[in-house]
């Protein structure tokens, strides 16, 4: 039975990762979700290695939200800039992989000429959404990463 939990924490894993870039996946939470499954098995993770990355995950998930916000700020980005990077997000999925790279930083700079601003701090604009979601998917993927890491080598 133990194959089964370790199975499913592994494709909670592989589905973590795929969410670090796939914005309707919340994917610290389900890598985090892949220790629950080694609860009943013999790798179990200590109660305090079970808070220490609920902790973090935590962390890392508001910092996401907070990251391309900064970064769009940062770069003197409006709000239809911010809204115009999570729309390119969304859409750009649809296009793998040019599109996860290419889609937020054009949502973001059509937003922006939206909002009226010049082709120039448009791409500005767009730049800075761009780059707070970089940093923001870079800090998830890392994460889950880590996570990985940290339950196939329990695993082995």
């Amino acid at each position: 039975m133990e194959i089964v939990y370790h199975i499913v924490a592994i494709v909670l894993l592989a589905l973590g990762i795929v969410g670090c870039v796939a914005p309707f996946l919340p994917g610290p939470i389900l890598a985090y979700a892949a220790f629950f499954c080694l609860i009943p098995t013999a790798n179990c993770p200590s109660v305090s290695t079970f808070v220490l990355l609920g902790l973090i995950t935590l962390i890392v998930t508001i910092a996401d939200s907070i990251i391309p916000a900064l970064g769009a700020k940062k770069f003197n980005c409006s709000r239809w800039g911010t809204w115009g990077c999570l729309g390119g997000t969304i859409v750009g999925f649809f296009f793998f992989p040019i599109g996860l790279i290419a889609g937020p930083f054009l949502g973001a700079f059509l937003g922006e000429l939206i909002a009226g601003k010049t082709s120039s701090a448009a791409f500005r604009g767009g730049m800075g959404a761009f780059l707070g979601f970089l940093a923001g998917t870079l800090l998830k993927l890392a994460l889950c990463i880590s996570f990985a890491i940290y339950i196939v080598s329990r695993l082995f």
